[in-house]
């Protein structure tokens, strides 16, 4: 017989729902949660790749028009000032 694990911190509601899931689905929980860790881990990396690969909002001319602008602001003397007050 496998070791019996606990996790802490859940309610009974939660508890509730994913014995009824694991049941619905015709599997253990141990399963159940097995196949969520990992769903959760892909759902993970693939929000940070479309975050860090997709698409571009500006173009490259707009980025580095921003960066100057950016920079002249940040050179002027009130802009510094301002943030010690």
């Amino acid at each position: 017989m496998d070791e019996v694990k606990s996790i802490k911190g859940i309610d009974d509601e939660t508890w509730r729902k994913f014995k009824a899931l694991a049941a619905a689905k015709r599997v253990t929980m141990g399963v159940l949660l097995t196949t969520m860790i990992k769903e959760y881990e892909k759902y993970a990396n693939d929000v940070w790749d479309k975050i860090l690969h997709g698409e571009k909002i500006l173009s490259d001319e707009e980025a580095e028009e921003m960066h100057t602008v950016s920079r002249k602001l940040r050179k002027e003397n009130w802009v510094r000032n301002a943030s010690r007050s």
